[in-house]
């Protein structure tokens, strides 16, 4: 499996469950999942195993738009947080 993408309802809210590996190359899939949501929209990382670097600052980027990153891995986040220039935790 290289990733998957479920989606439910959590009242108003659309959940995207992301799962896998996640590369540059399907954030256009992704956009374009998120874009078809009315509403406002959660991302589910908790199955995320890998990701790059194109797919942590779209997660920064969707973050600081106001998108919650529900479960998001230890090792994502702490890369989200460098992208954004905070120091790395020691």
């Amino acid at each position: 499996m290289t990733w998957r993408v479920d989606t439910t309802r959590d009242g108003p809210r659309a959940v995207i469950r992301l799962a896998g590996r996640i590369r540059g190359e399907n954030l256009a899939d992704l956009e374009r999942q998120i874009a078809g949501e009315a509403g406002s929209v959660v991302l589910d990382l908790d199955d995320v195993t890998l990701v790059d670097v194109d797919v942590v600052r779209f997660l920064a980027r969707t973050e600081a738009a106001g998108t919650e990153l529900r479960l998001c891995p230890p090792f994502v986040r702490a890369w989200i947080e460098r992208e954004r220039g905070a120091p790395w935790p020691r």
